[in-house]
This record gives structure tokens, sequence and C-alpha cells, in this order.
């Protein structure tokens, strides 16, 4: 019965064909993220290919951690600088590390937009570190961990791990939480000036 409620509903469908083909994708990987769909925060299934061309900011969020404010004012600053140059900021909300984002997307979205005047590509939240007991892992999350691994151990450690991606969607680097965005400005920069689409 719910294997013919999932082939009716064409969206949960699609969805598990695109695990399904995301997980056959780590193991044969191109080393890209245009392989990888995510759901936005309206739960709908978007192609990362969308960003095709562009230098990505990939970032796991939350609204009630330490490091929320100086993150979202800084990622905020360096959209508004390099978002006509081509620089994007992909976000991740994530309730794994001391349940800091308990709310739904929506609110999520309304809180980013309020109190810091941005709005990044929301997407639904993620688990990005994946087990028995948490759930089933984002795949997108499983190939930046695996792209660029972290010190001592490849797991996300807490909220706003970042991941530059260039424009030929390869993760060239990965910061931890306590790096703060306009740290690797400069790299940001060399990305944007590096093959001009």
């Amino acid at each position: 019965m719910y294997v013919q409620k999932l082939v009716n509903d064409d969206n949960a469908f699609h969805f598990f064909i695109s695990l399904l083909n995301q997980r056959l994708k780590i193991d044969m990987s191109t080393g890209t993220i245009y392989d990888f769909s995510v759901r936005d925060n309206s739960g709908d299934l978007v192609s990362l290919d969308k960003y095709s061309g562009l230098v990505v900011i990939i970032v796991n969020v939350a609204s009630y951690c330490g490091l929320t404010n100086s993150n979202y004012k800084e990622l905020k600053s360096l959209n508004d600088k390099y978002h006509l140059r081509g620089l994007r900021v992909a976000a991740f909300p994530c309730n794994q590390f001391g349940f800091q984002e308990p709310h739904c997307e929506a609110d999520i979205n309304k809180f980013v937009n309020e109190k810091f005047s941005f709005e990044p590509d929301l997407y639904g939240k993620v688990t990005v570190n994946g087990g028995p007991l948490i759930g089933e892992e984002e795949p997108l999350w499983t190939f930046l961990k695996k792209e660029q691994g972290g010190t001592l151990f490849d797991a996300i450690k807490w909220n706003f791990t970042k991941f530059l991606v260039n424009r030929q969607g390869k993760v060239v680097a990965r910061f931890g939480p306590s790096t703060n965005p306009k740290s690797f400005e400069e790299e940001i920069v060399k990305l944007l000036d590096e093959n001009k689409l």
C-alpha cells in the first residue's frame, strides 16, 4: 500500500527517483554539484545545475545559533557586493546541532528576510550528518564532505559550515563554522574572475 501511494504521488515518486540517482552518482561522481537536485523552501525539487557558470557558497544555517548574526550579515554583504558578478548563497537550514533551527521553512525565510534583509537561495531543511538514529543524510552533503573533508574528520561539526564552489560546479574549499565569510573574500574574487562564461 505504501509503495502504491508513493507511485501515485508524482512529487514523491520523482523525489525517490532523484534520490536513487544521486546515490548512484555519489559512487560514480563527476565531481560537480550540478548532478544533484534538492528541495527548495516550498518543497519543490530544484536541480543545482541552475548554478552553472556561477560561484556558490553552500552553507548549513540555523536561526538560534551564536554564529547566526555574524554569518548572515557577512553572507549578505558578500552577496550584495558580488551578486552581479555571479556569486550566489545557497542556504540549507539544519536542526541537527543543538536544535537551533526548529522552525518550518516559511518561518525561516521570514526570519532571514526581516532580520537581515537578505534573500539567499533558501532550501528545505536537511540532515547534513546521517545515521541510524538521525535519519537519511542529504546526498548533496555527502558529496560536499567527500569533495572537501574536514579537520580531523569529515562530518559537519556545527552550523554555518561553508563550502565554496567554482563556476564549473567543483567544490574547491571548505570553511568551518568559526570562519567568517568575509575572511575568504579574496578566494571568492579569484573564482569570480576565473573562467567567466
